[in-house]
């Protein structure tokens, strides 16, 4: 399978503000975009990717957390279904919004629930950077960005010094 690297997509695009349609079915092209969007994603050092962010309105996203050891994986048609009460305050960007960072407050912990690659249903419990950027897709998904979110805008210095922990 040759994978492509694809053009995201950045605001004002209307598709990033939509609300996205579940996967019917995981095909073969379900899953060469699948490929082809965590490809995208570490190709433009990002922590996440969703198919809006493509140019496709389905329920589907990949996380790259590989600097921390965490493998990287998609999620099809995931539903967040329980959040802690505890919320903390994070700098978060968008590789659909360039140039904009801004803290986000959000749960600390939430159990996701998702169609793996193989079709089969998961649960997924996570805390940290690992439930934000879940969050953050999820968002995506449901045509919701950062810049709705926002407590205040900053400069990116702290997003920028965690991506200098991948290098």
């Amino acid at each position: 399978m040759t994978l492509m690297i694809l053009e995201i997509i950045t605001v004002p695009n209307p598709i990033l503000t939509t609300k996205t349609q579940p996967v019917a079915k995981i095909t073969p092209d379900v899953l060469k975009l699948a490929q082809d969007m965590i490809e995208t994603c570490k190709q433009a050092q990002g922590i996440g990717l969703a198919a809006p962010q493509i140019g496709k309105s389905i329920r589907l996203c990949v996380v790259n957390l590989e600097h921390m050891g965490i493998p990287l994986f998609a999620l099809i048609n995931p539903k967040i279904k329980k959040k802690s009460w505890k919320k903390s305050e994070m700098e978060e960007g968008c590789l659909s919004i360039p140039g904009i960072y801004g803290i986000v407050r959000r749960p600390d912990k939430i159990k996701v629930g998702a169609l793996n690659l193989k079709g089969q249903e998961n649960e997924l419990s996570a805390d940290g950077l690992l439930a934000r950027v879940i969050q953050h897709e999820v968002d995506h998904l449901d045509g919701i960005l950062i810049t709705s979110k926002l407590v205040r805008r900053t400069d990116g210095t702290e997003t920028k010094d965690r991506k200098k922990l991948k290098d």
